[in-house]
């Protein structure tokens, strides 16, 4: 049995502390008894990028944000599918997770965050929203566990109907906005179509096609 090494700690702003954790070659970041990523564990996160570049694939020099770093998984996916001209910037609330990024878990990265598409902004992805209108062709959110959130009390306000609108308005005519969740929730889709979004719901799962626990990504399209 492999023990299990912590190999640092983050606080959250806010509140909370994330640990990152190394068993052999595999990293999690835990919240309390929370494993909120595993660096086995990527099928629905690259799922979140592919099926969002199939989507504005067809748009010149595509812009995307991606709410949330994590370990680097929906990145790595959208630039492989993404063209030389598009842009995508990444914004992760917690500092460390970016350290560890560039540090610790470099190799699960693959020189990502050096590509030129690619810029990190340690900031509030709710903030980088409400700074634009017309902006993004798409806009990821992987913040959290979901709209059911664990980590930041004010990742409420990303998918509040308030939250939505803010998206809405952000994004280009015909652009998406995509939320991965880790557990259905009507309520939420219900927030997504009221704040005028055309919604597509797909299972997926964590470790691919066929195997590991479902996950949830809708798809709302900003009407063209």
């Amino acid at each position: 049995m492999l023990p299990r090494i912590l190999i640092d700690t983050a606080k959250i702003p806010g509140g909370g502390e994330l640990r990152l954790i190394q068993r052999g070659t595999e990293f999690s970041i835990m919240l309390g008894s929370n494993e909120l990523m595993n660096s086995r564990l990527k099928g629905s996160e690259e799922a979140l990028a592919s099926l969002s570049c199939g989507k504005i694939q067809s748009r010149p020099q595509p812009r995307m944000l991606i709410g949330g770093l994590g370990m680097g998984f929906t990145l790595r996916a959208a630039l492989a599918k993404l063209p030389a001209d598009a842009s995508v910037t990444v914004a992760e609330f917690v500092p460390s997770v970016v350290a560890w990024a560039r540090g610790p878990m470099a190799h699960i990265f693959d020189g990502c965050l050096d590509d030129p598409r690619a810029t990190v902004a340690v900031e509030d992805v709710a903030d980088l929203i409400g700074d634009v209108r017309s902006h993004y062709d798409a806009i990821l959110l992987d913040v959290d566990n979901g709209p059911d959130g664990l980590t930041h009390p004010d990742n409420d306000r990303l998918y509040s109907r308030k939250g939505l609108i803010a998206a809405r308005e952000a994004l280009r005519p015909g652009g998406i906005l995509a939320v991965w969740s880790a557990a259905p929730d009507h309520a939420f889709k219900n927030r997504l179509i009221k704040a005028n979004f055309e919604v597509e719901e797909t299972v997926v799962r964590t470790n691919g096609e066929r195997r590991g626990a479902r996950h949830i990504i809708w798809i709302a399209k900003r009407p063209s």
